[in-house]
């Protein structure tokens, strides 16, 4: 009787969480439906909008009349201004996970390893800057980029992101809490700090690291604020996501198609480091 019972409560769990799934999943299900409308037909149903009351629902349909990849024809082969922004947002995002692959740790490792006289002072300076939002550090930026003659410039947007400060303070957690014995057996086999680095430090810390990137494309690709301020006067070197509001209030027939392009590479990136983000929750503590 027992085990029937707990038979049915786990089949209702697994039936709720189903449930909640695809009703989260349910805007990208719509996406990649609309993806195959046809330009014309997406244009026409986007100038619905608005044109509803209040005790109205919007007509939304999830078959279209014909099937097409009209869309994705005019954004791969038609007009190439989107994959012109999306590689925009390759560069960014590439650029600035390379800098925090190398910057990063790095910091993480000489804050929790190593006693130095002002490392509190650096500790605190860094939980700082992690609670303040964007608006508030945004000012101090511009005039330090305009300073060294980097604002309109792709390193605007890409050098202040290496150093940050929420995944230095997430690094350097994991690796207080790594026993002394590891880097003391190292140093009697005769490793010296950098050998402790790569061959301790890095591999042990792997899923941190690897929850931590997968997390920090997230930021990188979805930049806006950044982009919009830093590159005011160059808006041919914003990524997709800023011009990305462009294609929906004026309709260009390939907001959907866009939209799945866009998402693709951050569902790659979420399911090749899947295990690493599990393991790195699990592991790191955050005191």
């Amino acid at each position: 009787m027992k085990k029937t019972n707990r038979r049915r409560r786990h089949l209702l769990t697994r039936f709720l969480l189903v449930l909640l799934a695809l009703v989260i999943l349910l805007p990208v299900i719509v996406t990649v439906l609309y993806s195959f409308f046809s330009p014309e037909e997406i244009r026409a149903f986007m100038d619905t909008r608005g044109s509803f009351s209040d005790t109205a629902w919007m007509d939304a349909r999830l078959s279209p009349r014909m099937f097409s990849l009209s869309q994705y024809w005019k954004i791969l082969i038609v007009d190439t201004s989107v994959l012109r922004m999306f590689a925009m947002s390759v560069f960014y995002t590439v650029m600035i996970l390379l800098g925090q692959a190398v910057f990063v740790p790095m910091l993480a490792y000489a804050l929790s390893r190593f006693q130095f006289k002002g490392r509190s002072v650096i500790f605190m300076a860094i939980l700082l800057l992690m609670l303040l939002p964007y608006q508030v550090t945004m000012v101090p930026n511009v005039l330090t980029l305009k300073r060294m003659g980097l604002m309109n410039t792709v390193w605007a947007v890409i050098l202040p992101l290496w150093f940050a400060p929420f995944y230095v303070f997430l690094l350097r957690q994991f690796m207080a809490s790594l026993p002394n014995e590891l880097f003391e057996a190292a140093q009697v086999d005769g490793a010296g700090t950098i050998r402790c680095y790569f061959h301790v430090a890095l591999p042990v810390c792997r899923p941190a690291i690897g929850a931590a990137l997968a997390l920090s494309f997230a930021d990188c690709w979805n930049l806006v604020e950044q982009p919009m301020t830093y590159l005011s006067q160059r808006t041919e070197l914003q990524p997709l996501s800023v011009m990305f509001n462009q294609l929906v209030s004026e309709s260009t027939g390939v907001e959907f198609a866009g939209a799945v392009i866009y998402m693709l590479p951050a569902l790659f990136v979420y399911l090749y480091f899947l295990e690493d983000i599990l393991s790195g929750i699990q592991l790191t503590e955050l005191k």
